[in-house]
């Protein structure tokens, strides 16, 4: 007999729940998603604050991955034993609340301790706010809710760093995790208001694989956090790689196993939900060095301006924005497969693009090409985002979103560890050092990023022509 709480009378219709549920969670994937890109811009000043040097607040930044690795897997779980609706609503109070307490901190142990509470929230806040969303969204509008959740992620890294150095400029560097109070309450109201799903029921916590799983994706974060940094200890970042794929490949045995297994493995013998994990994983690490590379290129092997770069990157992001509105036609126009391999190449040609870039090309042709590549990043995340829950059963939701979601972030990590070490491949070939970096170096990189791409399309390429097409209302062939 299930313990779970009774689910409330929804007080509004199923029309305006469909309506209205994907915006809130999409506010809170962006305000979780902000706040983990905006702090790097005034970590300068909280370290002088705290009587620190800057290079000990990498512990805040870790602490925060630390706590994401360890309870993202465990939240499907919790979602299904205590409810969504529940889950989701505690996780915006906690980030809350600790966003609260990471503008209070008055040194760097106070700090460390609230990010890693903020880290908890956000880790149950956004598979199970997306769980909230795919379970009452049907097939043929899965589409449209998908692109309301995707451009969170898309728009947070780019504006992050420039909001985080207004805010400090002219306020203080303790308004950054404050404006989140005001956000956090007005959508726990709403989400009160709105969100009433039920959980699956309770099942044993898989005691086993929350363990090692939380230790190996811990270990992989942190490996894939030190490969990024400057110098690389060498030895340390592979001993943590090493260690977290090995409890990590036990984990994934052991839950293939188990009868009641933390995360649903059984949805990777889904076709399409495998295309996402393989060729969309490569894609989404391809992709998430941009927001990396691209100001770094365009200052330090350019010599722009800051504000010149900050222009240069809202036409990124503005291209990430205008495609939203085209997305839902294109694939039906398409279906996912034309969409992946042809959008994919897109993709590939803009990081080629940005590959043949020089001090003399002109700023408006760069911002062109970067406002085609949000255009086509844009598309190729909803595209993946979608395609991955499109033949994805209700009784496999929880471990589909699960699962998702660590994909997710472990691509991110290894996005940005893997342009760290694409321009180190470009130092090595030029025999120049970090502090006099050329445009040879990213030119380089991005060669390195584009080589990543054609893997991707590679696997899309083994998708049918009407994969999905019970969701893209694609004509079937």
């Amino acid at each position: 007999m299930s313990s779970s709480p009774p689910t409330p009378t929804p007080s509004v219709s199923d029309a305006t729940l469909q309506r209205w549920v994907p915006f809130v969670v999409a506010a809170t994937f962006f305000m979780e998603n902000l706040d983990a890109t905006i702090i790097t811009a005034v970590l300068p000043q909280m370290a002088q604050d705290f009587g620190v040097v800057p290079a000990r607040m990498s512990v805040g930044i870790s602490a925060y991955l630390l706590a994401l690795a360890v309870f993202i897997p465990v939240s499907g779980w919790m979602a299904d034993r205590f409810g969504p609706r529940r889950i989701f609503t505690s996780a915006i109070v906690v980030f809350t609340v600790a966003s609260l307490l990471c503008g209070l901190c008055t040194d760097l142990w106070q700090f460390t301790a609230a990010r890693l509470l903020q880290g908890l929230g956000g880790a149950m806040m956004v598979p199970v706010g997306r769980l909230v969303v795919l379970r009452q969204t049907a097939k043929k509008d899965l589409v449209g809710a998908i692109a309301i959740l995707t451009w969170p992620g898309l728009a947070a890294p780019i504006v992050g760093p420039p909001v985080g150095a207004l805010i400090t400029a002219y306020l203080s560097w303790h308004w950054i995790f404050f404006i989140n109070v005001p956000l956090g309450i007005i959508a726990l109201f709403v989400a009160l208001k709105l969100i009433h799903s039920p959980g699956n029921g309770p099942r044993p916590l898989d005691v086993p694989g929350f363990i090692t799983s939380g230790l190996g994706f811990s270990l992989l974060m942190l490996g894939f956090e030190m490969a990024s940094q400057t110098p690389l200890n060498l030895p340390v970042t592979l001993g943590a790689l090493l260690v977290g794929s090995v409890l990590l490949a036990w984990s994934i045995r052991h839950m293939l196993r188990a009868t009641h297994p933390l995360i649903d493995l059984s949805v990777l013998r889904i076709p399409t939900f495998a295309v996402m994990a393989r060729g969309g994983s490569l894609f989404r690490i391809a992709i998430s060095t941009a927001p990396f590379l691209v100001p770094l290129m365009l200052q330090l092997g350019f010599g722009f301006s800051s504000v010149t770069t900050g222009w240069m990157l809202l036409a990124l992001f503005a291209g990430n924005l205008a495609m939203k509105p085209g997305t839902s036609f294109a694939m039906k126009r398409f279906g996912f497969r034309g969409v992946l391999l042809g959008n994919g190449l897109l993709v590939l040609l803009g990081f080629a693009a940005c590959a043949v870039f020089t001090r003399d090309t002109p700023l408006a042709i760069i911002a062109l090409v970067l406002f085609i590549g949000g255009l086509t990043r844009s598309m190729q995340y909803t595209a993946l985002n979608t395609i991955a829950f499109a033949d994805v059963a209700p009784p496999q939701m929880s471990g589909a979103s699960t699962l998702f979601s660590v994909l997710q972030q472990m691509n991110s990590g290894i996005g940005i560890a893997f342009g760290a070490m694409a321009l180190r491949l470009g130092e090595a070939f030029t025999g120049h050092d970090s502090t006099a970096l050329s445009a040879t170096d990213f030119r380089i990189a991005f060669i390195a990023v584009v080589a990543i791409c054609v893997l991707a399309l590679a696997d899309c390429a083994r998708l049918s022509k009407t994969a999905g097409a019970q969701v893209t209302g694609h004509a079937k062939a």
